[in-house]
C-alpha cells in the first residue's frame, strides 16, 4: 500500500508549498504528486499517472476536492471509478466525503429482521445510500461554484477599483492608493498567484493600487511570513 498526496496549482507561478504542508502534517510519508495545470480539464499529466498506476489498497489524500477537480461531473466519476478499485481517498478539508465515511454510510442503517417491514427497511436503507452519494455530487458542484465565484468577484474588484480611481480625480490609468500596509498585504496574499489566489502580478498591483517597489517589497515580506 502506499499512500500518495497530490497537490495541483492552476499557473506555475501559484505556490504549491501550502497544500504540501498540509498534507504532510497529517501524512508524513506520502509520495508528493505536484503539478501546475488547470483544474477545468482532466488531461493532467501528473494526475493521468497517478490515476493509472493506483492500486487496490494505496491511498490519494488532497488538500481539497477542488484539487482533485473542479468539474464537477468529472470530478464524481474519478471518486466512484477510484472507490470501486479500492483506493482510500481523503480529502483533508472535506472529511465527510473521504471513501472511508462513505463506505461506511453504505451499510444498512437498519437491521432486517425478517418480517414483512423488512421491505421498508430495504428502501430507507437504499435512501441513505443515495444521500451518501448526494453528499458527494454536492462538495463537487460547490468546489465548482467557488471557483466560478472568485473569478467573477476578482473581475469586479479590478472595475470597482477602477471606477474608484476616476471617481476621486486620479488621472486615466492610474491606481487607488492603498496607504496602510496591513490592508494592502491582505489584498497581495488573497489575490495574488503566488498565494492561491488567481490574479497576476500587474492585476493585483491594480487592483491594491500599491507601486511596483512597494508591492514586491510587500510580496517578499509576505513569503518570508509564509515560509513560501
Amino acid at each position: 500500500m502506499t499512500t500518495y498526496g497530490y497537490a495541483r496549482i492552476s499557473r506555475p507561478s501559484q505556490s504549491i508549498a501550502r497544500q504540501i504542508r498540509n498534507i504532510k502534517n497529517e501524512y508524513p510519508s506520502a509520495v508528493i504528486i505536484q503539478e501546475a495545470y488547470t483544474g477545468t480539464k482532466m488531461d493532467r499529466p501528473h494526475w493521468n499517472k497517478l490515476y493509472s498506476k493506483a492500486k487496490n489498497g494505496d491511498v490519494i489524500v488532497f488538500d481539497s476536492v477542488s484539487r482533485m477537480s473542479r468539474n464537477a461531473d468529472e470530478g464524481v466519476k474519478c471518486y466512484f471509478d477510484l472507490y470501486e478499485r479500492g483506493i482510500t481517498l481523503v480529502f483533508l478539508k472535506e472529511k465527510y466525503i473521504d471513501t472511508e465515511v462513505y463506505a461506511e454510510n453504505l451499510k444498512d442503517k437498519i437491521e432486517l429482521q425478517g418480517t414483512d417491514e423488512d421491505e421498508i427497511f430495504k428502501g430507507l436503507n437504499n435512501y441513505f445510500r443515495k444521500l451518501a452519494e448526494k453528499q458527494i455530487r454536492i462538495a463537487f458542484d460547490q468546489a465548482e461554484k467557488e471557483v466560478s465565484d472568485l473569478r467573477q468577484r476578482t473581475k469586479e474588484g479590478i472595475e470597482t477599483a477602477r471606477i474608484n480611481g476616476k471617481q476621486i480625480g486620479q488621472r486615466p490609468g492610474r491606481t487607488l492608493i492603498i496607504k496602510k500596509k496591513k490592508p494592502a498585504k491582505e489584498i497581495i496574499l488573497k489575490n495574488s498567484k503566488t498565494f492561491g489566489g488567481s490574479l497576476s502580478d500587474t492585476d493585483c498591483m491594480k487592483l491594491s493600487g500599491l507601486s511596483r517597489a512597494t508591492y514586491y517589497k510587500y510580496k517578499a515580506e509576505l513569503k518570508k511570513e509564509w515560509a513560501l
